[in-house]
């Protein structure tokens, strides 16, 4: 506490008992002194205990704060880098705010038809894209403007599909190459893909129920568009050959444009084959004329097809004309059924002057004496009639089938014939014999030697001479060709013909040959040129449909 008296200075080594004794008074008198040293020192040691305890605490904690202040640098450091990149963020806000909205943009570049913009912008997208690739954002952004392409892809295409003018055309295509999304073999393919389902779209619209009409609208429509989207491919692509390298496989882009018109020929032939089938009436020679032009038109372009519609309408006219004389043949039988020679007219024929004033020279005058025999005018009609529409469309070519059809049909007549005689005969009466022997002898006498003057009339001798490369007089030499077979169809019926009858046809046949029949006009004739024709108008003698030979009701009502 206050301060201690001053120690004695001890004047020998301690040794004696008089030291101890004065050790242990001078003890005695600093005994306070030491025991304020030893509770000193006590506490001296306490306290170094608890600095002990207190540094072993701190050397506990001083890893975790260690820790704690690295995390706080970090943390110091990441909101300082933070805040630079807000900062920076924040100078560059407007630039950045450009990037993000680039999908929106090029949405609506592509929904308004901004094409030209919208391709800057994919191209931008696109070096963003080379630079930046490792970016999510990028990545997004490069992915939606990859859709806006596609639909703008889309859009380009489905332009090819409508009514497009040229300049539209170059445009798009212009576009398609930019976008490089097809190599230039695909791209003509898929623009000549668009144009046809704008062809067939128009031609789905055409109205189907009358066939003439279909025909007719389909020749306009394609000769009018086909050759449009000739005129588009040529302007758009060049059919020189592109110099490639050995190691790439060559591609005849040319070759492409050729195949897809030959199909597009093809198409059209099949349609028009169909609709044919279907009947078109007596309209075939103007449906001729039409097509014909129509291929003409294509010989511009290297595809001229008129060869290849010669065999269509020929194959149609025969069919037609099949048909027509074996009704007619049908229609006899029928008529034979019910036919009696009790009603037979008396010799109505002959009460007709024998020279009737023809309205136009040339036209071939019906045997009038038929009259008097309804089965066989009625025949002669309806054979007269499949004539008239065969004269429409008669190429040569259709000589010996039509022949041939129309002698088939004779051959049925001659059958019919027989059959009556054969159901008849037992109850014939002199009269009616008689009237059967006129019948059969108009057949063969009048009704067969009309027939092959009308079969010169559609095919005369010189222009089947001319097609063969042969003189006329060696046309015998090549069977049927436009001319029946008389002797075919006589020998059935000549046990019922008198004998007198023999030296008779044979010197009818001998004249056919002599005669010069008016040659028909063909489908590229004018019918108003002047040309004497099979059917005329009604009323004028000529070889017309049911309105020349009529049954007995008829002609006596008239």
């Amino acid at each position: 506490g206050g301060a201690s008296a001053p120690l004695p200075k001890m004047a020998a080594p301690v040794g004696s008992g008089a030291d101890v004794e004065e050790a242990s008074l001078l003890a005695w008198l600093l005994r306070g002194a030491f025991i304020r040293s030893a509770e000193c020192t006590a506490q001296t040691s306490r306290g170094f205990g608890g600095v002990e305890h207190g540094l072993a605490r701190l050397l506990a904690r001083l890893p975790a704060c260690h820790e704690a202040c690295r995390n706080f640098v970090r943390e110091a450091e990441a909101i300082a880098a933070s805040r630079r990149t807000n900062s920076l963020t924040l100078s560059r806000h407007t630039e950045i705010l450009e990037v993000l909205e680039i999908p929106q943009l090029m949405d609506t570049c592509v929904r308004n038809g901004y094409y030209e913009e919208a391709l800057e912008l994919a191209a931008y997208v696109r070096r963003l894209e080379r630079k930046h690739a490792a970016i999510p954002v990028i990545q997004g952004i490069v992915e939606e403007v990859r859709q806006s392409m596609q639909l703008m892809l889309s859009q380009l295409l489905q332009q090819l599909r409508s009514s497009i003018p040229l300049p539209a055309c170059l445009r798009v295509i212009g576009y398609l190459r930019r976008m490089d999304v097809f190599t230039e073999a695909e791209l003509r393919v898929k623009f000549l893909q668009a144009r046809d389902a704008w062809l067939r779209s128009i031609q789905a619209a055409l109205p189907d129920d009358d066939p003439y009409v279909h025909v007719a609208k389909t020749v306009e429509a394609c000769r009018v568009h086909l050759f449009d989207v000739v005129t588009q491919y040529r302007a758009i692509f060049s059919d020189e050959e592109p110099l490639l390298p050995a190691s790439e496989p060559a591609v005849t882009e040319s070759a492409i444009f050729h195949g897809w018109v030959l199909q597009k020929v093809a198409e059209f032939l099949r349609v028009l084959e169909n609709d044919l089938q279907r009947g078109v009436g007596g309209r075939l020679d103007s449906l001729l004329g039409q097509c014909m032009y129509f291929g003409l038109s294509f010989s511009r372009v290297g595809a001229d097809f008129r060869g290849q519609l010669a065999p269509v309408f020929q194959r149609v006219a025969m069919g037609a004309f099949h048909r027509a004389v074996q009704e007619a043949a049908d229609k006899f039988q029928e008529e034979m059924n019910s036919y009696t020679l009790i009603t037979a007219p008396a010799v109505l024929g002959s009460t007709i002057p024998p020279s009737v004033p023809s309205a136009q020279p040339g036209t071939l005058q019906p045997p009038m004496v038929l009259l008097d025999f309804p089965p066989l005018a009625c025949f002669l009609n309806n054979v007269l009639v499949a004539f008239n529409d065969l004269r429409l469309c008669c190429p040569v070519g259709l000589a010996q089938d039509v022949t041939t059809s129309l002698e088939a049909a004779l051959c049925k007549v001659t059958t019919v014939i027989l059959a009556f005689h054969r159901a008849e005969e037992a109850a014939f009466s002199r009269r009616e014999q008689e009237l059967f022997v006129q019948f059969c002898t108009a057949f063969l006498d009048d009704l067969l030697p009309y027939l092959n003057r009308c079969l010169q009339v559609l095919f005369p001798p010189a222009q089947i001479a001319q097609a063969l490369g042969v003189p006329p007089t060696q046309l015998h030499k090549y069977g049927s060709l436009g001319c029946v077979d008389a002797s075919r169809i006589r020998e059935p019926l000549a046990f019922i013909l008198p004998s007198k009858e023999a030296s008779f046809m044979p010197a009818e046949e001998k004249e056919l040959p002599q005669e010069s029949p008016t040659p028909v006009p063909g489908p590229e004739q004018d019918a108003d040129s002047g040309t004497p024709s099979l059917c005329e108008a009604e009323g004028q003698n000529s070889v017309d449909t049911g309105d020349v030979l009529q049954p007995e009701g008829a002609a006596a009502a008239t």
